[in-house]
């Protein structure tokens, strides 16, 4: 679903996020794939076919990494390899994997893994139960690359993570605040 004005996937605010995680999703899996989103920026395909030697070491361990193989990604341009936020790690740490399955996040009855419209289903479930409207998967990683332009990140890291081909490409995920436009404005010392 695509409500805001240009078209595009509803960026989530900080509360919402917070209300999603405590109250919307219920299960530990559920906030593992969905956190994976939100703190890598990957697209739920990314997410959905993670492999669990992607994300853990053989010890069991999160990894230090997240491992997004170039042949998961939309345009098969290169594999991303993302650094685990400490909020995610403790979120796939109560979560791992109790199957004996190669993917993180096992389809029905451990076959595969589990599809993305499926995880789009169970998320519209966990956003209408915090009511949050005009969000969809690709929430997570608008919210993700916007969080990390406002804080400062050189596009080209963030295009780096988000795996980009352009930095035009990147620009059209992008949302601009009104606070934003007033510091650019404010940090004019001409």
């Amino acid at each position: 679903m695509k409500i805001d004005g240009h078209g595009q996937a509803k960026i989530l605010t900080p509360e919402e996020i917070t209300r999603l995680f405590q109250a919307g999703l219920h299960s530990d899996r559920d906030r593992a794939l969905f956190g994976l989103c939100l703190y890598t920026g990957c697209r739920i395909n990314e997410a959905c076919t993670r492999l669990v030697r992607d994300v853990y070491q053989e010890s069991g361990l999160v990894s230090a990494e997240i491992l997004i193989r170039k042949k998961d990604t939309k345009g098969r341009r290169a594999t991303r390899s993302i650094q685990t936020h400490p909020r995610l790690r403790q979120w796939l740490e109560a979560y791992q994997p109790q199957v004996k399955t190669d993917y993180l996040f096992p389809g029905r009855w451990q076959r595969g893994y589990i599809r993305p419209t499926s995880a789009h289903k169970l998320l519209q479930q966990a956003f209408q139960r915090v009511e949050i409207i005009g969000a969809s998967t690709h929430s997570f990683r608008r919210t993700a690359l916007t969080q990390m332009s406002a804080a400062g990140i050189p596009l080209r890291v963030i295009q780096e993570i988000s795996g980009h081909n352009s930095l035009a490409a990147l620009q059209k995920y992008l949302e601009v605040s009104e606070a934003q436009k007033g510091q650019a404005i404010a940090a004019l010392t001409f």
